[in-house]
């Protein structure tokens, strides 16, 4: 999918309404390392873990993460196996629901128009009506399989 950074939503409610629920949005620190790892390894896998973890070998570090009451509740990265990609991002299965990937999200797209870029690849798409109503994401034709193709293949997914 195609974002377009020129022209994101205002992403101030969605900000708010996080906060209202005691959840802190911000990017990750070199001292957020290993729980940061420990919780996209524990919650969402391996190659998850690995992809995630890339964000790290940037400066600043091109990831948020997403803290209440003093543990990981989610995390969104970019600009870790393809530039400008947006991706891998997640929220724990018990915080879902409350706005808080949406807000993750936006501080990843804002972060990266900040960088230059006017348009943000979502390479790994699941729910692409999600993406469509919040950022305004578009399905880039042709493109069903993707850059990740070899790697659903590796998975056992198929192409």
């Amino acid at each position: 999918m195609l974002v377009r950074l020129y022209a994101l939503p205002d992403a101030a409610t969605s900000y708010a309404r996080v906060s209202e629920a005691g959840v802190r949005v911000r990017r990750a620190d070199p001292w957020d390392r290993a729980r940061y790892d420990g919780f996209v390894r524990e919650t969402f896998g391996e190659l998850w873990a690995v992809e995630a973890g890339l964000a790290y070998r940037n400066s600043p570090i091109t990831a948020y993460v997403a803290e209440e009451e003093g543990r990981l509740v989610g995390f969104a990265a970019y600009e870790c196996t393809r530039r400008g990609f947006f991706g891998p991002t997640g929220v724990a299965e018990t915080s879902r629901g409350r706005g808080i990937g949406t807000a993750l999200l936006f501080r990843c797209l804002e972060s990266m128009f900040e960088m230059g870029y006017a348009y943000a690849i979502i390479g790994g798409v699941g729910p692409a009506e999600y993406y469509e109503k919040t950022c305004g994401a578009s399905i880039i034709p042709g493109s069903e399989v993707g850059i990740y193709g070899s790697l659903h293949q590796l998975m056992g997914r198929g192409a």
